[in-house]
């Protein structure tokens, strides 16, 4: 008898450590430690039966949860059969959730301050159409290839079409909803990156946004204070092309963010390209760099056709360095590509899809460049005291 018991309890403890190893989709966390897991048994035949609890009715993350739950705890070696018990938190446990995630930050709060460790990388461009968030989302999706955990803020709202880019739509082509927990809202993750954008908010992707100054300000202020993305290594703003409302927002709501300018091989975009990089210089950010899109596209033979010219990218880096102590340069040149076009129309990344495309070869060279910056140290706190 006590033996049996013993067995069971072994076997309990087993599923336990099992189930450590599942993550919440959304939220990137084991579920043992969120608390969604909650009674677990196994009879002395060796038959689970998990408990587990959803933030909320309806969680799309759910289906995954649960075969996730099963696989671990079917894993376990004395394990012959599997119940995994589906029921959702309460009110009180939603909260105590959330005052974890938060993990002592007020509600409401700026997650990507001063103080945080997190490089924030604003991507810019002086006129649509240059492929401004195509950059960014593949450069995201390198990132987080590399190990990092990355998230996206596409601050696009007019134009926004990250959720497009990275596959986050269904099949009546609206983009997918994030999940609210209390107000907490979790981003949808594709690829490894966490995402959020106005695109989740509205009813289908043809909405049109009509919003001014206040609205489009407090739009971006929600989305870095009640959104949860956890502890990120790098944090991308896909700004809209110019120097308008969201613009100075961002310049004001993350003052040490470092800007990227995406411009085209065309001289005449030097012109434009530049403005955007001033105005971020006079709301404090740095400039970090240039990136070249659209340039030349590669032939049979190895010559290069400049459909849009040569020299944008060097002479808007050549402009962005005057006031600055360390020079702008061009940190990419990625050329025109089919695959790059096909992999934003469908959804999956060039860098994913098609990585031998000098395409995706540039902008994982660029990725290279920005995964081993670190955020410096020098006059931030680092909470610590002398004892």
């Amino acid at each position: 008898m006590a033996d049996a018991d013993a067995t069971t309890d072994a076997l309990v403890a087993g599923v336990r450590q099992a189930l450590t190893r599942v993550l919440d989709p959304e939220i990137r966390k084991p579920v043992t430690e969120l608390d969604m897991i909650g009674d677990v048994t196994v009879d002395r035949g060796g038959a689970a039966t998990v408990s587990v609890k959803l933030t909320i009715v309806g969680c799309p993350a759910a289906d995954t949860i649960e075969h996730d739950v099963r696989q671990a705890t079917a894993s376990v070696a004395g394990v012959t059969a599997v119940t995994v018990d589906v029921t959702v938190m309460t009110r009180d446990e939603r909260r105590a959730l959330t005052e974890k995630l938060r993990d002592g930050r007020a509600a409401r709060g700026m997650q990507f301050g001063p103080d945080s460790l997190t490089r924030v990388y604003a991507v810019t461009s002086g006129k649509g159409g240059v492929g401004k968030s195509t950059v960014t989302a593949n450069l995201a999706v390198a990132l987080a290839a590399r190990g990092l955990a990355v998230g996206i803020v596409d601050a696009d709202v007019y134009g926004f079409s990250i959720p497009g880019l990275l596959g986050l739509v269904g099949d009546d082509g609206a983009s997918v909803k994030p999940t609210q927990v209390d107000d907490m809202i979790l981003p949808p993750v594709a690829h490894g990156v966490k995402v959020i954008s106005i695109g989740m908010f509205v009813d289908d992707a043809s909405t049109a946004v009509a919003w001014r100054g206040p609205m489009l300000h407090r739009t971006i202020q929600q989305f870095l204070t009640d959104v949860y993305f956890g502890d990120l290594d790098v944090l991308l703003l896909d700004l809209p092309p110019g120097t308008g409302d969201v613009a100075i927002s961002v310049g004001q709501l993350l003052p040490h963010a470092e800007v990227l300018v995406v411009t085209t091989p065309q001289p005449a975009a030097a012109d434009v390209a530049e403005r955007s990089g001033v105005v971020a210089r006079q709301t404090g950010q740095r400039l970090l760099g240039v990136v070249e899109n659209m340039a030349g596209l590669p032939q049979a033979d190895g010559s290069v056709l400049e459909l849009f010219g040569s020299g944008g990218g060097a002479e808007t880096a050549r402009r962005l360095s005057s006031g600055q102590d360390t020079p702008v340069t061009v940190l990419a040149s990625v050329p025109l590509s089919v695959a790059l076009r096909e992999g934003g129309d469908a959804g999956t990344p060039v860098v994913l899809a098609a990585p031998s495309d000098p395409a995706a070869r540039a902008i994982e060279s660029l990725a290279d460049r920005l995964a081993v910056r670190e955020r410096g140290l020098a006059g931030r706190k680092l909470g610590l005291s002398v004892g």
